[in-house]
């Protein structure tokens, strides 16, 4: 009998599933699903269809998904950018968005109501937040992008979509201090897993949503060496149910529970302190093309 699918990032149920999964899975029916495109700054993502279940994921400005289920204020759907699976309320999302042609590369940002940061701000995004951009203003020295639907951004805060940073380390780097979030993915909070995958997204890094997928697929397996020493910059360390990205030979970051913050620690000490807990590293990835 062939393996169950990763309910994670397979949409299937005994009621529905996804219509892709008909000759994997057995469901009572299968739906195509319905495109729709994230309207709220930051969406969670959640296991059931209720705010106090768990929050696995989260969905930015702009991102789009595909609805499967449609029923009492929540959307069944699965996430175009990484293909995670849970429940989204659905005033968060929106049956149609505008192409964006740019994306936020600082780590947060504002949408005003015009071109001036006087005016109400209307929204607070994250870094990998899209907009569709039709202008330029500028008050008072300051430029401003203005957005299809009449706000303004900060014009150096966004970048063309097709922007990739040179190093995700390095925008690992700029999260430093933000708060640690269980399911977090966006510049206003983040887990581990999560300031992996944001941060190679802007480099152009594909990168799965968990911690276990991120170990067993991201990149190339890596041999550290004794006491580590063979690690460089951008490698990732592995424990049971966390990662870290190598800052350089020595030091990690990474989004840590111990803490609650995004943190630079030497990984010696992290070594030995997560060992009391939960052992030693479980393994070592090098991504591709950093």
């Amino acid at each position: 009998m062939s393996a169950v699918p990763d309910r994670r990032l397979n949409a299937f149920r005994a009621d529905l599933a996804d219509i892709r999964l008909r000759d994997v899975v057995d469901a009572a029916a299968y739906v195509m699903g319905e495109p729709a495109a994230i309207v709220a700054p930051v969406s969670n993502i959640h296991a059931k269809p209720d705010r106090a279940s768990e929050c696995v994921s989260q969905s930015l400005y702009g991102e789009t998904v595909r609805v499967f289920e449609k029923q009492d204020g929540w959307r069944w759907i699965q996430c175009d950018a990484d293909g995670y699976v849970g429940y989204i309320e659905a005033e968060n999302m929106s049956d149609s968005q505008a192409e964006p042609t740019h994306i936020v590369t600082v780590p947060r940002t504002f949408l005003y109501d015009g071109a001036d940061l006087r005016y109400r701000v209307e929204a607070r995004l994250s870094m990998g937040s899209r907009l569709k951009i039709n202008g330029e203003a500028e008050t008072r020295g300051t430029r401003y992008a203005m957005t299809h639907d009449g706000f303004a951004v900060i014009a150096s805060h966004v970048a063309p979509v097709d922007h990739l940073e040179k190093d995700y380390v390095a925008v690992a780097g700029r999260f430093l201090e933000t708060p640690y979030l269980w399911g977090g993915r966006s510049g206003f909070g983040l887990d581990c897993s999560g300031l992996v995958q944001l941060a190679m997204a802007m480099a152009g890094l594909n990168a799965p949503r968990d911690t276990d997928m991120q170990a067993a697929g991201v990149g190339d397996t890596v041999d550290p060496g004794s006491d580590y020493g063979a690690l460089r910059r951008g490698d990732l360390v592995f424990w049971k149910g966390h990662v870290a990205i190598m800052r350089d030979s020595e030091t990690i970051l990474h989004a840590s529970g111990h803490t609650m913050l995004v943190t630079v620690e030497p990984l010696a000490a992290a070594v030995s302190r997560i060992a009391h807990l939960y052992g030693p590293p479980t393994g070592f990835r090098r991504p591709k093309f950093q």
